[in-house]
């Protein structure tokens, strides 16, 4: 049987170092493509050992009802990306402007010069509340209520955020002409 999350960070808190291991195992290839398409892969590189070293020291406030442990892993990796930023003088991107699409068959399924400059211009003119709710349902598979957790805000605003971005989107998708021309030639 498949032990929970929150069930191996007890462990761990209880001074088996075999069960953060475990932890990590699960969860490293999630929280480094999170910090990747948000830093590149070079930073990303280097902010992970922070994740994992924020995460054990901060094991003991885990909420335990909570079974997967992924949105309080984002949670701790947006911290570390905003320190990261802030200790180079800069602010969050709102769009990596080299990050991609982490699932092919979307990447197949529009043309990627002008469908991609199109979401990503649209992903930059959303709030920065309503874009890391939406990237945090769309990128990393998280529910609006891990996502809350993620963010450390009330579920209902986590719900209310993706619906305005997902709103934002269509009607901003619907207006620019490179996705109109890219969505016409694929029904053709």
């Amino acid at each position: 049987m498949h032990e929970s999350d929150a069930a191996l960070v007890g462990r761990a808190v209880a001074g088996e170092s075999a069960a953060f291991a475990e932890l990590l195992r699960r969860h490293d290839q999630a929280v480094h493509a999170y910090l990747a398409r948000r830093s590149g892969r070079q930073d990303a590189d280097d902010l992970l050992s922070e994740v994992w070293l924020r995460a054990f020291e901060a094991r003991a406030s885990y909420d335990r009802r909570w079974p997967d442990a992924r949105p309080w892993l984002y949670g701790i990796a947006r911290n570390v990306l905003r320190a990261h930023w802030r200790r180079l003088g800069r602010t969050a991107p709102a769009v990596l402007a080299g990050s991609s699409d982490p699932w092919p068959d979307v990447d197949a399924r529009i043309d990627a010069a002008a469908g991609v400059s199109a979401l990503r211009r649209a992903l930059a003119e959303l709030p920065p509340g309503d874009r890391a709710v939406l990237l945090l349902v769309s990128w990393e598979g998280l529910a609006p209520a891990e996502v809350a957790v993620a963010l450390g805000i009330p579920q209902g605003t986590a719900r209310s955020r993706l619906h305005r971005a997902r709103t934002s989107i269509r009607r901003l998708l619907a207006d620019d002409p490179a996705f109109l021309a890219t969505s016409q030639t694929q029904e053709a």
